[in-house]
């Protein structure tokens, strides 16, 4: 099991309050902070729905 980097690219303004708690619970709250998570499918779902405001890349 991998890390991903996981950056906020996009505001989450006018955006649904679902896609805006999954931001939040990713730990991503300013535009250009980054967090490193597992690669987990619980991850990668949350990831999913809210790919159009992140920039994800792999890490070792």
């Amino acid at each position: 099991m991998g890390k991903i980097r996981v950056t906020k690219v996009r505001s989450a303004i006018n955006r649904s309050k679902n896609q805006k708690l999954v931001l939040e619970s990713l730990g991503l709250k300013k535009i250009g902070q980054t967090v490193e998570h597992d690669e987990t499918p619980n991850i990668l779902g949350m990831v999913n729905k809210v790919k159009h405001l992140v920039s994800v890349e792999g890490t070792k």
